[in-house]
């Protein structure tokens, strides 16, 4: 049996807090991806049960960021909701969870069966 897929919009989830994160936006997704390791193996209570594939998608300043066990790390060539649709695109008939606030990107993915997740969901804190 294929594990369900947690899909993780970077930029919306860690700009959905002013913390700062706009002086540093790679530091600020790689603790994001840090604290989405423990989705892997126990999944999201309430929403998800593990294990988890766990893929965080980043663009602009945040490129760059590595894979951790337990996270996979997408970079986007170009604009991140697309990254995201196309994640999703090839999920085909797998349980989908993609986690943004994004209200076009949640539109876009679920036409395509995804389900989709705030970002209080898995944001730290």
């Amino acid at each position: 049996m294929t594990s369900p897929l947690l899909i993780v919009d970077a930029a919306n989830v860690v700009g959905s807090v002013p913390d700062g994160w706009w002086r540093d936006r790679r530091a600020a997704a790689e603790r994001l991806r840090d604290h989405l390791v423990r989705y892997a193996a126990d999944g999201v209570p309430g929403l998800l049960p593990g294990p988890l594939d766990v893929v965080l998608v980043v663009e602009g300043r945040a490129r760059g960021v590595e894979p951790v066990d337990g996270v996979r790390v997408v970079a986007a060539a170009g604009d991140g909701d697309d990254a995201v649709v196309g994640l999703v695109r090839a999920t085909a008939g797998r349980r989908c969870v993609v986690v943004t606030a994004d209200r076009e990107l949640r539109r876009r993915v679920g036409e395509l069966g995804a389900e989709c997740a705030g970002p209080r969901t898995v944001r730290p804190g």
